[in-house]
């Protein structure tokens, strides 16, 4: 799988519908810890299977930050059956991000 970059015009599609659990991760580009974590995320993508990662850019979708509360970035917001069920804020291990999807 690969990450979706996704918006206000496509969230409500691409993770409060999907079938599977959905990480959200909100960033934005002038973020050093949203670009470390960024090829961790890459990675994660690559094995994952039972779960999607997704990126909102909060410059590009501010409506959505300010939607789910995003004061803070990196924050990886998990979300299954359209409901959050868990977030974190800043930069994360691989091992913690698997932790967290697992409870889904």
């Amino acid at each position: 799988m690969s990450i979706k970059d996704v918006n206000q015009a496509n969230f409500d599609e691409v993770v409060l519908r999907s079938t599977l659990p959905v990480l959200v991760d909100f960033n934005a580009e002038w973020c050093p810890p949203c670009q470390a974590l960024h090829p961790i995320l890459v990675e994660l993508s690559d094995e994952a299977d039972s779960f999607e990662i997704v990126s909102v850019d909060i410059d590009e979708s501010p409506e959505l930050a300010e939607q789910f509360d995003v004061s803070s970035i990196p924050c990886l917001v998990a979300f299954k059956d359209g409901a959050e069920f868990e977030r974190m804020v800043g930069l994360k291990p691989k091992a913690k991000i698997i932790k967290m999807m697992e409870k889904a």
